[in-house]
């Protein structure tokens, strides 16, 4: 069955029409050995895009057989090993549309060649074996499909000849992807039975499995609804180039990334925020009263505003976010890892900018496709870091508009592509200077992983409860000085300090969640705060845990039985408790169900205990290095 578009009239119509066929990139991945090369194989040789000269390459073999592989794999790794490395593009066209393929990988060791080759499709196509289902490679490949903001997705049961043609191999694995996929992001997930190999229900319908009623491979794609996919609700309009061939006249040139221009709009360039009205639209085909994504244009604008190449054209009334600080996720493609302490090059629209990675939040794993703690990504990882760029840059997160949320980082020093990045929303906000949160209130531009860096430790309250007179504050403070001759920087909450000669009853006095908030605050300086409140109930030490915040909250109980905090009472505070003289009344103290340490004076001496809280915290992670 041959669909391609064939020369059936004059030469000039020919090419008129195929001008004008909408163009579908989409791309196929799946594990190795699913299929992927074969397929598009097959669906090349079914609707004669295959050139002769390829066609013969690929019946060179010693039965002269036809290899469907041959005709993607070019590498010559390649058909050694009988799997693809590279990204393989292939072009053909039927008399509906026009189609770029890319055939991408499906190792995980090339994860960064498959991203690259899906970055601009439309639609992906994932191949999962029959015999063996969906796999961890087929959740990888599909995550990442749905990360780059592919809408459509086929997947595609491959190998159906090697189970029978089994309506209910096909259906069990339809359902297994469903389950999955329900929380990625795909606009329509569409499957089809499939023999690659075979040719069925590719190109032509398969006669062996008349229990599947829905499209043919081709027939989806030539189908698929992919115009609705573009946004025209935002106007974007990157600037490339400034034209002026003489003195009257001066247009900003561009590919309109999304959106919808008219003469007569008012626009406002960014970051600058300059605005005027559109005076004209001009093409090589003469003036337009409107335009829209993806057309090129050179916009002319009634005023003589400030406007070059790396600046955006915007509605005004419909802007994007400009900020320095942003959040993204990123493929990760140099054999160098990232380093936070380096300065990258950032390539967004048409802008280059220098940035600092600010922090690595987590990385993904490709297996489990769980978020992991990371502080740095190597080649192939997938992770979520946050940029700060030396400018202001004008963006849209990347699920809405994907020329205005996508960006590469370059190294500075050898022009190498490291990452392919995806802007994604903030929990926090941004602002101008990207130092505003969303309630435009400042916010700290230093992440806590940049002091943790600095500083050489990671922030955390450590919590002394006990009796009065148990040893809090003489712990406190030898841990304090033990620690800073270490190099650490401590600082100590003592409610004597806090202005009372009588410590307990001014500690009763204060609200013990304020005293956690305040230390919650030093602790993400980047301090280790050391408080000494005697906290006696069970309540309270847990408001002070969840104020101070708990992965960086570290309680000592320091066990002191009564009878020697009586013997150390130099201020007369059990005295008075015998004497009902205390103006705050002391609740019984509720021994600690699960303290982070415990420790006792009475059998160990200081600096004993010490060194055991230093190592102690160390391995809870308070504290970084040897």
């Amino acid at each position: 069955m041959i669909t391609a578009d064939t020369l059936d009239t004059d030469i000039i119509t020919f090419l008129k029409r195929h001008e004008n066929k909408e163009l579908l990139r989409f791309v196929t991945v799946g594990s190795v050995d699913d299929g992927k090369s074969t397929l598009i194989g097959r669906l090349l040789y079914d609707t004669g895009g295959v050139y002769e000269d390829q066609l013969a390459d690929a019946r060179s073999g010693p039965n002269g057989e036809l290899d469907l592989a041959r005709i993607t794999d070019g590498l010559a790794a390649e058909r050694e090993q009988g799997i693809t490395i590279d990204v393989a593009y292939r072009y053909f066209t039927t008399k509906k549309r026009k189609f770029i393929i890319a055939d991408t990988p499906g190792h995980v060791q090339y994860t960064r060649n498959m991203a690259t080759g899906a970055s601009t499709a439309d639609v992906a196509i994932i191949l999962i074996d029959a015999r063996l289902g969906v796999l961890q490679q087929s959740r990888r490949h599909a995550y990442i499909a749905s990360l780059l903001g592919i809408p459509h997705l086929l997947v595609a049961v491959n190998k159906m000849d090697l189970r029978d043609w089994s309506s209910d191999v096909y259906e069990q694995i339809r359902d297994d992807f469903t389950a999955f996929a329900s929380d990625l992001s795909f606009k329509k997930i569409t499957f089809v039975p499939v023999s690659a190999l075979i040719g069925d229900n590719v190109v032509a319908k398969s006669e062996a499995m008349p229990w599947y009623t829905g499209p043919t491979i081709l027939e989806f794609l030539e189908t698929v609804e992919v115009g609705a996919d573009r946004n025209f609700d935002d106007f974007r309009m990157p600037v490339q180039y400034v034209i002026r061939p003489n003195l009257d006249y001066r247009g900003f040139a561009g590919q309109i990334s999304s959106g919808i221009i008219e003469k007569g709009d008012f626009v406002k360039v960014l970051p600058s925020g300059k605005t005027s009205r559109v005076a004209a639209i001009d093409t090589y085909d003469g003036e337009l009263e409107r335009a829209f994504t993806p057309q090129s244009v050179t916009i002319r604008l009634e005023d003589e505003i400030d406007c070059s190449r790396g600046d955006t054209l915007v509605k005004v009334g419909n802007e994007p976010t400009t900020a320095r600080t942003f959040d993204a996720m990123v493929v990760w493609m140099h054999e160098s890892g990232i380093d936070p302490q380096k300065t990258y090059l950032i390539k967004h629209t048409t802008r280059y900018v220098r940035a600092e990675v600010t922090s690595v939040n987590w990385r993904a794993d490709l297996e489990t496709l769980e978020r992991l703690d990371a502080d740095a990504l190597e080649l192939n990882d997938i992770g979520h870091i946050t940029l700060t760029a030396h400018r202001a840059i004008t963006y849209d997160p990347y699920p809405q508009n994907r020329s205005t949320g996508a960006f590469i980082m370059i190294d500075s020093l050898t022009n190498a592509t490291v990452a392919a990045g995806m802007i994604v929303a903030r929990d926090g906000g941004s602002g101008e200077a990207g130092l505003l949160d969303v309630s435009g209130q400042p916010q700290s531009g230093v992440s806590p992983r940049e002091r943790s860096v600095r500083l050489g430790q990671r922030g955390g309250t450590v919590w002394f409860t006990g009796r009065p007179g148990s040893g809090k504050s003489t712990l406190a403070y030898a841990l304090e000085r033990r620690l800073f001759d270490l190099g650490y920087l401590p600082t100590v909450l003592d409610p004597e300090e806090m202005g009372d000669e009588n410590r307990f009853e001014h500690e009763r006095a204060l609200d013990v969640r304020q005293i956690a908030d305040t230390a919650r605050r030093f602790s993400a300086a980047g301090l280790v705060t050391i408080a000494t409140f005697a906290t006696p109930t069970e309540s309270e030490r847990a408001g002070a845990r969840d104020a101070a915040g708990d992965s960086h909250f570290f309680e000592v109980f320091v066990d002191t039985p009564t009878s020697i905090c009586r013997d150390r009472d130099a201020r007369n505070f059990y005295a008075k408790l015998d004497a009902g003289q205390l103006e705050v009344p002391l609740p019984d103290f509720e021994v600690p169900t699960s303290p982070d340490a415990t420790v006792n004076l009475e059998t160990s001496a200081v600096d004993d205990v010490v060194d055991g809280l230093i190592d102690a915290m160390r391995e809870k992670g308070l504290l970084l290095g040897t």
